[in-house]
């Protein structure tokens, strides 16, 4: 019996191991651009993911949904659910709350969130993404939104440490085009971009992709319109008992990538941080322990 709070993923999820051949291919198609790859037509989503449309019309019903629009309007209902302002989301986690004191609770639901996390990462995608960053023939760019551009900026203040041409786009579009002339094919875009999706990330993505950059997107389960445009996504869990969404597990990823990257050219960035601790010692920069 499926759990009527089971959302559609993890009904996917659960039920891959039953489902035949080509059940499956439509499964993992509708998993990696979930939940945007279910929400055109039944024909286009069959397309996508090279089966008939009886195909779908069957996966939908083995969830458990009486048709296709059924499942999509479950779909709806759930992303609906996800994109809310900060009061409701407040309201909906203190109509829940146990009586735990809110430093356990947090603690849990953001060890939850990292748990989850790091499990649906594929470790050869991770590395893709690590390679790019670390390939110093391309410019790195990097980009936020209106709470994660806070995440762009500590990305691109410790990256600066470990390799050269790391630069961080304001997020002002009147200052996008001095940044895009200089961003050249082949070059990597950085992009974070969780609930509430913003516009403004949406149109520089775009502008990005037309000039031939590379696009990484780091984002939540229920993924941001940008990922069309992206080559690579790594989805982190955010979910909290808050009016905001937690940036722990999408900061683990960063300071990881950080690591991956240091790793792939540890003797240049040796050199690079070495020149760097020279400088910082010649200006005084930091207090100096009695």
């Amino acid at each position: 019996m499926v759990r009527a709070t089971t959302t559609v993923d993890e009904r996917l999820r659960a039920g891959l191991p039953s489902l035949t051949r080509a059940e499956r291919q439509l499964a993992s198609r509708i998993l990696d651009q979930y939940p945007v790859a279910a929400l055109g037509s039944i024909t286009a989503l069959a397309k996508t993911a090279a089966v008939s449309t009886p195909t779908v019309v069957r996966l939908v019903q083995k969830l458990g949904f009486k048709g296709y629009p059924d499942f999509q309007n479950s779909i709806r209902a759930e992303v609906e659910s996800m994109l809310v302002s900060p009061l409701a989301k407040h309201d909906r986690w203190a109509a829940a709350a146990p009586d735990t004191h809110i430093l356990n609770r947090f603690a849990d639901t953001v060890l939850s969130n990292l748990t989850s996390t790091l499990a649906q990462i594929d470790h050869a995608e991770f590395d893709a993404i690590a390679a790019l960053l670390a390939d110093e023939k391309r410019q790195v760019f990097a980009m936020g939104g209106r709470i994660t551009h806070a995440m762009a900026d500590y990305f691109v203040t410790l990256m600066l440490a470990v390799r050269a041409d790391v630069r961080l786009l304001p997020n002002l579009s009147n200052a996008w085009p001095v940044a895009l002339i200089d961003m050249k094919p082949g070059d990597v875009l950085l992009v974070f971009d969780i609930r509430r999706y913003e516009n403004s990330v949406l149109q520089l993505v775009e502008m990005a992709k037309e000039q031939g950059a590379e696009v990484i997107l780091i984002t939540d389960p229920w993924i941001s319109p940008a990922a069309t445009h992206a080559r690579h996504r790594l989805i982190a869990q955010i979910e909290a008992p808050s009016a905001w969404d937690s940036m722990v597990s999408i900061t683990v990823l960063v300071e990881t990538l950080l690591a991956a990257v240091q790793d792939l050219r540890w003797d240049k960035t040796a050199e690079r941080m070495q020149r760097l601790e020279d400088l910082f010692a010649r200006t005084r920069f930091f207090r100096k322990h009695r």
